[in-house]
């Protein structure tokens, strides 16, 4: 997307199934994503916001679920996700200092489209996410400010940057530059054809694991960048799936704990120090704020339906995360601090996916 080499142009098919138009998050109707990357010297970092569809979130949740793979994380929201099964606010991404002032600034935005929260209805439950971008970034600046999260919200569109852009900004993956990535995969059910979208912030893993189609390529780079050290795998993953697929919040979560297929295959080992959470959600079904006079009718899927889901989970998250990391650009950040791009390894060492 934005006319970014991305994996499939180094011909490099990940899976069995099809992407979407786009091969991203946004190929599921109405899904959007909107970046602020705040990119000067030690100030590296950003935020990344996904809304989930383009009505008012607050009086049409939509059935949600998280996972935590890893938990060395510090996400706010899941805790009301998972006990309520829904979600009623965007998506917020940035770095782990963060936090606090996406959650006042997307509460902020929240209010402003619904008066009545904390009036004559309940309050808000604002969803964020981090990785640590310590390393490019000068984190204990927080130079993230509210109005650069409220940017990221208003901007949102179906086409975006990928890889150091947004919270992606500041953000190592396999020892190597990282950031967000995107993938998507069609579904064809009895009953109808289905999109899964996964958006990644990548921010884990060392070279010598960086898998690629099952090559290991980490190693073969490895072996041509004598030099470069290798920095212990301590980072985080953030995942964040969509789809359209009419599931319950139990099926959801199957659906959302297969993520750690494409993590693993791309290399990594879900190391101690890792932050590696899902946020998942369904557009199929809007729950209304206000209760209604009838009971909810919710379609699901039959259990029998969702080993496909379950494969495309996997591969649209291996792919996002190869996205990620071909996409992003050189970045010299805090003290002189970089990592080389796996785009410039592979032109500087004639290397060929």
């Amino acid at each position: 997307m934005r006319k970014q080499r991305r994996i499939r142009d180094y011909d490099v098919e990940v899976g069995q199934l099809q992407p979407g138009r786009l091969n991203s998050i946004t190929d599921v109707e109405g899904v959007t994503v909107g970046h602020v990357t705040l990119s000067n010297e030690g100030m590296q970092t950003g935020v990344t916001a996904i809304i989930p569809h383009q009505g008012n979130l607050f009086k049409e949740k939509l059935i949600a679920s998280s996972h935590v793979i890893n938990g060395f994380g510090k996400t706010m929201g899941t805790i009301q996700v998972e006990e309520l099964g829904t979600i009623e606010t965007p998506i917020i991404l940035t770095n782990t200092f963060n936090t606090s002032t996406a959650s006042l600034a997307l509460t902020e935005y929240m209010m402003a489209e619904n008066p009545e929260i904390g009036r004559t209805t309940g309050t808000i439950n604002p969803v964020i996410g981090e990785c640590n971008d310590m390393y490019l970034n000068d984190i204990r600046a927080q130079f993230v400010e509210k109005h650069h999260v409220l940017t990221a919200l208003d901007s949102a569109t179906s086409e975006f940057e990928e890889g150091a852009a947004g919270a992606g900004a500041g953000m190592l993956c396999y020892s190597l530059k990282g950031g967000v990535g995107t993938a998507s995969r069609k579904i064809e059910l009895e009953h109808g054809t289905y999109t899964i979208g996964v958006l990644v912030l990548a921010n884990f893993g060392m070279l010598s694991d960086l898998t690629i189609n099952g090559r290991t390529l980490g190693m073969e780079l490895r072996e041509a960048l004598l030099r470069l050290p290798e920095e212990k795998d301590k980072g985080s993953v953030m995942i964040i799936v969509a789809t359209d697929l009419p599931v319950s919040e139990r099926q959801l979560n199957r659906m959302i704990k297969r993520t750690v297929t494409g993590l693993s295959r791309t290399g990594s080992n879900i190391s101690n120090g890792s932050g590696d959470i899902v946020i998942g959600f369904s557009t199929a079904t809007k729950i209304p704020h206000e209760k209604p006079n009838h009971c909810l009718s919710i379609p699901t899927i039959h259990e029998e339906d969702i080993d496909l889901p379950f494969r495309a989970v996997g591969e649209a998250t291996e792919e996002a995360i190869l996205n990620a990391l071909i996409t992003a650009r050189h970045t010299v950040g805090r003290d002189g601090h970089m990592r080389p791009t796996l785009s410039d390894l592979l032109v500087k060492h004639d290397i060929q996916l």
